[in-house]
């Protein structure tokens, strides 16, 4: 005669099936495991950049911000322009944006010679610069990901890489000064299109191709009004 024998193994349906484990992602502690994932990543980053010149610069800049996110960075634009100094805000396709307390600024990686941490700051990452989920958010990424998604700026960084234009169009109505090669615009961000940003001062428009952009930066509400003045006389 069989009896039923009561194991911990048995599950609450009785099924005798046992209780399920994720398996470990390496067998090393997770401290190395952690370095290990760090260092791989590292190296096939440079292994690509090897084999495809063009993207090294996008590539490293990219890797170097997301390293650094929320935390202080200088970055050098050109020799004859003082170097920018500001948190890692957002991190896009091919620009990073940058705030500190007088503005938000966005350089496209084109424009950038190069990017370093103020000297005596920490190179390791802080506690803030985590997200923390709930339960409720877990279940409204799984079941309403896009419409969740959309609606928090945070959420869309974390899960996609915006462009400079499709950024900077959900700024619309927001004043800038762009600077370009030869040339200083100022306005209200009107809206993109595949290949240009337009400013509306007034009543005359701006029309500036992104490719020639060096960076985009807010104004203040002075400066703003001064240049609307000079616009009118």
């Amino acid at each position: 005669m069989n009896e039923k024998v009561n194991s911990p193994l048995v599950n609450q349906k009785g099924t005798g099936s046992a209780p399920s484990f994720s398996s470990p992602t390496s067998p090393v502690s997770e401290e190395e495991t952690r370095i290990l994932a760090e260092y791989i990543s590292q190296q096939n980053m440079f292994q690509i950049t090897n084999i495809h010149e063009p993207i090294r610069k996008t590539l490293t800049l990219k890797k170097f911000f997301k390293m650094k996110r929320n935390q202080e960075v200088v970055i050098t634009i050109s020799e004859e322009e003082p170097v920018v100094e500001g948190k890692v805000a957002t991190i896009g396709r091919d620009f990073v944006m940058i705030t500190n307390l007088k503005k938000r600024i966005w350089l496209p990686y084109s424009s950038i010679v190069s990017a370093t941490i103020p000297f005596g700051h920490p190179t390791y990452s802080n506690a803030h610069q985590n997200y923390i989920y709930d339960n409720g958010l877990r279940e409204k990424l799984i079941l309403k990901f896009g419409e969740t998604v959309t609606k928090r700026d945070a959420l869309v960084q974390q899960f996609f890489e915006e462009s400079l234009r499709t950024n900077l169009d959900t700024w619309k109505g927001c004043s800038v000064e762009v600077r370009t090669d030869d040339k200083m615009y100022y306005g209200k961000i009107n809206r993109t299109d595949k290949s240009h940003l337009y400013l509306k001062l007034l009543k005359a428009e701006s029309v500036i191709p992104l490719n020639d952009i060096h960076s985009v930066a807010t104004v203040r509400l002075f400066t703003f009004w001064r240049e609307m003045i000079k616009a009118i006389f």
